[in-house]
């Protein structure tokens, strides 16, 4: 029985699209039907969507195709691949061809059911095809782009609306006299209007960003978002220039660049301004007493370009945190991320600044936001999860990963086995076409067309010859593999924590995913229990020559509880053991 599988994706519009290809649920229906006609099998599991997601968009931004292209190594549980229409796949020509290419030459075969036809790229008049193809999706994609964006300039002109609901402010369609829609247009929300007067008031006042957020959370205020207000949204708020009775569109543009979509700035020339009295929510000298003070904050607290704090510590792109867990750590309550919060100790001119590790979403948006309000010392949690990998880099772990992957090598030699007699036949006929060809060369036939086809033979052959030096038997015993992974363990752990940069690229590659901090209280002390998963094949297994595409995972991960802060000492315990091991705190890394 051949396994089949189905793409599909929609756009938010979709123009020049088959209506067949508009709807998700329309393309899985005529896939799957497709796909029985032709005697195939489609497991659901192998239905891959992208709902709602833009033809320009790749990678992480189309999650479908990222877990379809995921499953193809290191072999595709499918051989068919069906889709509505090549450019469900992408309308950008350079990603698009690139992904076919990926799907192809994992040896899965691409059928487009509206067209009722293979795409391959056996010959050059098939890749020129799919550039031509992809040329012309791009330049359709373009064109709708340009539409929209002249469209949404005249909306702006004429001060209607151009996207979504601002808070303070409710869309109200207009008709036609034949009750046909004619545009939006906005109306104020007396309410919500009261909140940004406020807000405005607050910070004419002297409150800070966060103070007011906190104080709105406390008292219950809606929040434009269900996660409560935060200092970032007062921020944005205070700068709107629509509160101000003030319209300004096109300020960004959105450019796509390997496959992620992103904002850039438009030059200032290209931006609508139009006065809007009607609209303003806040009196002008209360707005010019925000911008006085914001101008101030602007000149003491400089941002960059992406409005990130430029004083103090450097936070430039490729900003390295000194704090150990800065996005490895979680809070379980809210799920906002688990970061430093400094508190001062002391009295009178002996006072000192602590760094804590602390849920940062109740520390920015108070504990309406977030019940979380344990604090511990970073050098005794930093020290906590450090002897929590260490112990859980055990022997029984070890053992299991040593005995996983001989059975991966042991597979992957089946499967080399059967593999080796198949390149050594196709390398000896390039080498027989490579001798027919040097010697039509030399007897004058068509020098040019003889000497491209000579040049692909010779890629093809070293292609082979490496192929074959890879499939060669390993004569590296199970013995030699165990002394290379507790090498490579001892030296792990003697590199954790010695060097804060080292160790979190450690953890990077270590950490399949956030570590969930839990707060807890135990004897009366507040503290956090933390459970985790180790990836350990990219850094156990590197250089062996075994397939580790699926990562091999500690088992049972850890759970480790903090003593208090003020202790010396915290415990470990390794899931599925009875007994602690205990381990001292460090301070500081």
């Amino acid at each position: 029985m051949i396994a089949a599988a189905v793409y599909v994706r929609k756009s938010h519009e979709q123009p020049g699209v088959a209506d067949e290809a508009k709807s998700v649920a329309r393309q899985i229906e005529h896939g799957t039907a497709f796909a029985e006609s032709q005697g195939w099998t489609v497991d659901p599991a192998h239905v891959f969507i992208d709902d709602g997601i833009s033809s320009a968009l790749f990678g992480a931004g189309r999650p479908g195709l990222a877990r379809l292209l995921n499953t193809l190594t290191p072999r595709p549980p499918f051989q068919i691949l069906v889709m509505a229409e090549e450019s469900r796949l992408g309308r950008e020509a350079i990603e698009t061809g690139w992904t076919l290419k990926q799907i192809l030459d994992a040896g899965v075969r691409v059928f487009f059911y509206l067209e009722r036809r293979e795409r391959t790229l056996d010959s050059a008049m098939e890749k020129v095809m799919l550039s031509l193809t992809n040329f012309a999706s791009e330049m359709e994609r373009e064109k709708a782009r340009q539409r929209t964006h002249d469209a949404m300039r005249r909306k702006a002109r004429a001060g209607e609306v151009c996207g979504g609901t601002v808070f303070g402010y409710r869309n109200v369609e207009v008709r036609t006299a034949e009750g046909k829609r004619s545009h939006v247009e906005r109306a104020i929300d007396p309410a919500q209007a009261a909140i940004v007067a406020r807000i405005f008031a607050d910070y004419a006042a002297g409150f800070g960003f966060g103070r007011i957020a906190k104080r709105l959370n406390a008292e219950g205020v809606p929040a434009p978002r269900a996660r409560g207000w935060a200092p970032s949204a007062i921020r944005e708020m205070l700068r709107r220039d629509l509160y101000r009775g003030r319209i300004v569109w096109n300020r960004t543009a959105k450019a796509v660049r390997g496959g992620v979509t992103r904002q850039r700035r438009r030059d200032e020339r290209d931006w609508i301004h139009r006065e809007a009295p009607e609209l303003a929510l806040v009196p002008l000298a209360l707005a010019a007493a925000v911008d006085a003070r914001l101008r101030v904050a602007a000149t003491t607290f400089p941002r960059g370009p992406r409005g990130v704090l430029t004083g103090g510590a450097v936070q430039a792109p490729g900003y390295a945190s000194p704090y150990l867990l800065t996005n490895f750590a979680r809070c379980a309550v809210c799920t906002g991320p688990l970061g430093t919060i400094t508190r001062t100790h002391g009295t009178g001119k002996a006072r000192w600044p602590v760094r804590f590790y602390g849920c940062t979403t109740r520390d920015r948006r108070g504990p309406t936001i977030c019940a979380n309000a344990t604090l511990l010392r970073r050098e005794i949690l930093d020290a906590a999860v450090l002897d929590a990998v260490r112990v859980s880099l055990d022997d029984d772990i070890l053992r299991d990963v040593i005995a996983g992957a001989m059975a991966r090598r042991q597979a992957q030699q089946g499967s080399a086995e059967a593999r080796r007699p198949v390149v050594a036949r196709e390398l000896h006929a390039v080498e027989h076409r490579i001798t027919r060809l040097v010697d039509a060369i030399a007897s004058g036939g068509p020098v040019e067309e003889l000497l491209e086809r000579l040049r692909a033979e010779r890629a093809r052959k070293a292609r082979l010859v490496e192929e074959q030096r890879r499939l060669e038997p390993s004569s590296r015993p199970a013995t030699d593999l165990r002394s290379r992974v507790t090498a490579v363990v001892a030296d792990l752990r003697r590199h954790l924590g010695i060097q804060v940069a080292r160790t979190r690229q450690l953890l990077q590659i270590m950490l399949p995913g956030p570590i969930a901090m839990v707060p807890v209280v135990e004897d009366g002390r507040r503290g956090y229990r933390f459970t985790g998963r180790l990836r350990l094949n990219g850094l156990l297994l590197a250089g062996e020559g075994i397939e580790t595409r699926q990562p091999v995972v500690a088992p049972t991960g850890f759970v480790a509880w903090w003593a208090c802060t003020s202790a010396s000492r915290c415990r470990v315990v390794p899931s599925g053991r009875s007994q602690p091991s205990w381990c001292r705190s460090r301070p500081g890394l």
